[in-house]
């Protein structure tokens, strides 16, 4: 088995990393300690997304027809593994390229395709994705956002939670119950969502993760027309499935945490604790952890490369990036010790960033069930 990369991948991964040395600023890290949703980095990815289009990267393995370049998957997760290790400079609008855009080129009709595929591949479009809800959080299934059919549109009423994103974005990809009689997964549907429709407002919930980071949405008789359905009506669970295949692995925060793990190690040098058997303990399973992750990651992606159907490799994988960033945020606490409580410190903000991995994308122990049950075979009780 060849695990080296191609001339070719290599080759645009050096030439990535210089582009990103010159044109992230000077004071990209204080800039991205918030994350790809705090005010300063949402607006950054606006302009730099559009420098990846203008050099045909954003959306390389997007078919030509989209915007593309026909590029592997393998491709793709490079663009994401260069852009997590230097903290997402293009913001939310990874989500746009990584799942969004993929669902739409699925079920979206010939007209949302022709809309929003050539604004993603652009890079002048955020989204937000309105799943989670006050009663339905890891049990998505449970929604109860109601979405009523009035002549060519739907009068939508409900709340959504913990939206990332909510704030700055254009559209909202807008899981909705369009059967009032339904329970579970039928009956739902898709909504793609103008965000400044009469009727939504978008509050802010103050959190440790960081300023403007989490938002509830209210629905109010917002009116959403019907041709904005992705797919057919009340059959949106199966595009919800395929898109979580897409997002689980989407955000390769190990790359990110491997490079802290570097920079926990070169602290731990200057502080004489290298000389401490558990400190080289603790950085070396941190960066087994990491390589665990990247592997995991790497095998969906070669299942994707091959067209093969989605598998349980996804669920594993998404719980190892989540254990691998829980556990080099903990260490990265012990090992700078008394400064890490210092709000906005290096330490301070690789833990709280670490405490939405285990809820994004469904919570790590829902993964786990998932696991249990599609890759191990496990009874139910």
């Amino acid at each position: 088995m060849e695990f080296n990369w191609s001339q070719e991948d290599g080759e645009f991964r050096r030439e990535l990393a210089e582009f990103l040395d010159a044109t992230l600023p000077s004071d990209w890290d204080e800039i991205s300690k918030g994350g790809p949703g705090s005010e300063a980095q949402a607006s950054f990815s606006r302009e730099f997304a559009h420098k990846l289009a203008e050099r045909g990267w954003l959306t390389q393995n997007w078919p030509a027809a989209y915007g593309g370049a026909d590029a592997t998957p393998w491709r793709h997760i490079i663009l994401s593994e260069e852009m997590w290790s230097r903290g997402e400079p293009r913001g939310p609008q990874y989500m746009n390229v990584n799942w969004i855009g993929p669902s739409i080129m699925e079920y979206g009709s010939e007209e949302q395709k022709r809309e929003h595929l050539s604004r993603i591949s652009r890079g002048d479009v955020l989204w937000c994705q309105g799943f989670s809800e006050p009663e339905a959080g890891s049990d998505l299934a449970a929604l109860r956002t109601l979405a009523l059919r009035d002549g060519d549109v739907y009068v939508v009423n409900g709340t959504k939670i913990w939206t990332s994103y909510a704030n700055h974005a254009d559209f909202c990809f807008l899981l909705v119950r369009t059967d009032p009689n339904s329970k579970g997964r039928r009956g739902v549907s898709v909504l793609l969502t103008e965000m400044d429709l009469p009727g939504i407002e978008v509050r802010e919930i103050s959190s440790v993760v960081g300023e403007r980071y989490f938002h509830e949405v209210f629905l109010a008789d917002v009116r959403v027309p019907v041709s904005c359905r992705l797919g057919p009506e009340n059959e949106g669970w199966s595009i919800v499935s395929y898109a979580l295949q897409y997002e689980r692995v989407g955000a390769p925060r190990y790359a990110r945490a491997a490079l802290t793990v570097d920079q926990i190690a070169a602290h731990a040098r200057e502080r004489g604790l290298l000389s401490d058997p558990m400190v080289l303990q603790k950085l070396g399973e941190a960066r087994v952890l990491c390589e665990a992750a990247r592997l995991l990651t790497y095998r969906v992606v070669d299942q994707r490369t091959r067209k093969l159907p989605p598998s349980a490799d996804s669920n594993l994988a998404r719980v190892a990036g989540t254990i691998a960033d829980r556990a080099v945020a903990e260490l990265a606490l012990e090992v700078f010790g008394e400064d890490a409580m210092i709000y906005g410190s290096f330490a301070d903000s690789n833990f709280r960033m670490a405490m939405t991995a285990g809820v994004a994308v469904g919570a790590t122990e829902i993964q786990l069930n998932l696991i249990a049950s599609r890759f191990l075979g496990l009874p139910r009780e």
